[in-house]
């Protein structure tokens, strides 16, 4: 066998035998599910105005709109306040327990539901960080983002102790949610609320549904183990093509960013931030604002510095490196942005994205980290368990992105 031979078998080996990148996976999920669950608790006494039926963008604007876009939401089912309230409780809950990873691909499917029924609803409530939610929310159904720092990897780990005891597991509560939301999923598209929507989202929901209770039935009735081990691969090779796509889509995001700045004759000239420092809506410190820009070789500087940064990023991948001191460049600028105008849950979403490219190694010692300090909150300095292992093999040829972007001991 030749060397290229070699090199295809072994990446293909590698897509299909583990998920890649658990720690990153794990981290977008706790970043983005923060994000939303965050921003729908702040504007919990607001709700009404932003996304409820009294809202400026009213029920016939939003029934226009949709009518022509397609969008999913299900907030255009009802116009009514119960009904309302009834989705927004959902939408806190499932980003809550889907931080928590708990029962995760079900989660991570109602997360994107109350994701995608709250901002087509009202499409120009946003400050740029809810389209990357928008589409991270569709990305995320697609990923195995609980093998690590999740409920559900605590169940598995103690589900595979018991296993080994001889004990039989019994797992009640999957089936019954499935059973549920099957059941509230059927009505809905018997009531034909699914018929005005664009075709993607309710057979996304009924692939996975279906998916669930195969994945279910193999584990129960097969009688070899070859059906799951199947099941397994096509799980991994989707998880690791969703991976794939954020990586891509997060640099795509920097890439058409940095390029149409550059055409920005304010960009240009080197004062572009200057402007959005001394607006009123972005000032929430007007006298940090004013110390930043009084020094107009920093304002200069954080100007080119800014479209450097972004331009080259997609560039520096391969090179652990100088990805990495940029990646840690780019978190900063989102925080100062956080602080400096006002806009947290923008940089929050930027700072999740951000994570799929962050090394295992350090993503490691931040689990360690923060067991140590949650066992000294908790005041039992030697009860804090390991931090669960990672799943993905020690080789790093999984494709030419997953591999040498995340980095040599896995993906990280």
């Amino acid at each position: 066998m030749n060397r290229f031979s070699l090199a295809v078998s072994r990446g293909i080996a590698r897509v299909t035998e583990a998920a890649l990148g658990p720690y990153q996976t794990a981290v977008i999920r706790i970043g983005f599910s923060a994000t939303w669950l965050l921003f729908l608790l702040r504007e919990l006494p607001h709700r009404h105005e932003l996304y409820g039926p009294d809202g400026p963008w009213s029920w016939g604007l939003a029934e226009q709109l949709i009518g022509t876009n397609k969008a999913f939401t299900t907030l255009m089912w009802s116009d009514g306040r119960i009904w309302f309230e009834l989705v927004y409780a959902l939408a806190i809950l499932s980003s809550a327990l889907l931080l928590l990873g708990w029962r995760t691909r079900t989660m991570s499917v109602l997360f994107m539901v109350g994701v995608l029924s709250l901002q087509n609803r009202s499409v120009f409530m946003g400050d740029g960080g809810d389209n990357v939610l928008h589409l991270m929310s569709v990305y995320l159904v697609f990923t195995r983002c609980a093998q690590v720092w999740s409920l559900d990897a605590r169940r598995a780990s103690r589900a595979r102790d018991a296993r080994a005891r001889g004990e039989r597991v019994t797992d009640r509560t999957g089936p019954a949610l499935w059973g549920v939301l099957g059941f509230a999923l059927l009505a809905a598209t018997l009531a034909g609320r699914m018929d005005g929507d664009d075709l993607l989202i309710p057979v996304l929901l009924w692939t996975v549904w279906a998916a669930q209770a195969l994945w279910w039935l193999v584990g129960r009735r097969a009688r070899s183990g070859e059906p799951r081990i199947l099941l397994d691969v096509v799980a991994n090779i989707v998880h690791n093509g969703a991976l794939i796509v954020i990586m891509a889509e997060a640099c795509l995001i920097y890439a058409t960013a940095g390029w149409y700045k550059i055409q920005g004759s304010r960009w240009q000239d080197g004062t572009a931030v200057y402007y959005p420092l001394h607006l009123e809506y972005f000032s929430p410190w007007p006298a940090l604002a004013d110390l930043l820009s009084s020094s107009g070789t920093m304002v200069m500087l954080v100007t080119y510095g800014t479209v450097l940064v972004q331009v080259a990023f997609p560039f520096t991948l391969f090179n652990r490196r100088v990805k990495n001191a940029l990646l840690a460049i780019m978190i900063t600028e989102h925080a100062v942005i956080a602080v400096v105008l006002g806009l947290p849950f923008f940089s929050l979403a930027m700072i999740a994205a951000d994570a799929v490219f962050l090394p295992t190694s350090f993503l490691r010692r931040l689990g360690g980290w923060t067991a140590r300090a949650r066992d000294r909150l908790l005041r039992r300095p030697g009860g804090r368990e390991p931090v669960p292992e990672q799943h993905a093999p020690e080789s790093s040829q999984a494709t030419l992105i997953a591999g040498r972007v995340l980095g040599p001991s896995g993906p990280g």
